[in-house]
């Protein structure tokens, strides 16, 4: 007697269901690369390439922009203002969300349940709306006590701590939370005091949260555009202001643009290749408790 057939799997998929996974991932991987091609290609091109029609096909390549980008402005001077900047405010912002993060998860206070919906609510409101006050309360600072905030590094610091820091404390709190309050207990019957649990136990454990926070609130002061052209000067004018340098009142040089930008994107592009499995444990494992 004939054995049946053995049932379908039911993981086994339809033929015509797999194609059409993979005509959509593979137009989906077009989309996306395109317009990194079209940087690659216009950043290797003359200048007299780039301002006409677009070709997607060269006439020919030259790393001459790669080599006029930091001559035609001073791209080395915004390249060290932004790490200035972009390091300071995310150490900052890591170093006092630890410990925000870490009080609200672990103690019961008076206020607490307001200061937590306060943090969280200030992220409902667009960052324009702080633009003015934020200019006046510089401006009324530096004349009242002589701190140039406005213009300065440290101005610019603290504008982008108010926009990392209260994702960056809601964030570790949620990953806090997910971290067994007995490892805190232990840690305390050692001979560990609070601080000691902290960074003997807590922040150990808490590695990819903090990476996924850091890695936010480098990428919040790298990019920024709109703080960073009210804020700054000629002295501390950071690249993604300092990329409109490229253009004049006659013409725009595109292919240095192009150049530029991707010389710009490398430390971030770099920093999240090299962290990416921290960053994705880290977005995630603070959901579970």
């Amino acid at each position: 007697m004939r054995k049946p057939p053995p049932p379908p799997s039911p993981m086994a998929q339809p033929k015509s269901f797999i194609w059409t996974r993979r005509i959509f991932l593979t137009l989906l991987t077009v989309f996306t690369l395109a317009p990194v091609y079209v940087m690659l290609s216009s950043s290797l091109k003359p200048l007299q390439d780039v301002q006409g029609s677009f070709r997607w096909i060269p006439s020919g390549f030259t790393f001459r922009p790669y080599i006029d980008i930091w001559h035609t402005v001073p791209l080395a001077k915004y390249f060290v203002n932004s790490v200035i900047v972009s390091v300071s405010a995310t150490v900052a912002s890591v170093a006092v969300a630890i410990f925000a993060a870490y009080a609200v998860s672990r103690y019961r206070f008076k206020g607490r349940k307001f200061f937590t919906v306060t943090v969280l609510s200030t992220q409902m409101f667009p960052g324009i709306l702080f633009l003015l006050p934020l200019f006046l309360i510089f401006v009324n600072i530096g004349n009242a006590t002589g701190i140039a905030l406005y213009g300065s590094r440290g101005g610019l610091i603290l504008t982008y701590l108010t926009f990392s820091l209260p994702f960056s404390i809601w964030m570790l709190v949620g990953y806090f939370d997910s971290i067994p309050r007995d490892l805190d207990e232990a840690a305390m019957v050692d001979g560990c005091g609070p601080l000691g649990a902290l960074f003997r136990v807590v922040v150990p454990a808490a590695v990819p949260g903090i990476v996924a926070v850091s890695v936010y609130a480098f990428m919040t002061a790298w990019g920024e555009v709109l703080f960073a052209s009210v804020m700054t000067n000629d002295t501390t004018r950071t690249l993604a202001v300092g990329l409109q340098g490229y253009a004049t009142q006659t013409d725009v040089y595109w292919n240095q643009v192009m150049a530029a930008s991707l010389v710009v994107s490398v430390p971030v592009v770099a920093g999240f290749l090299l962290l990416q499995r921290y960053l994705v444990v880290g977005l995630t494992a603070g959901a579970v408790k």
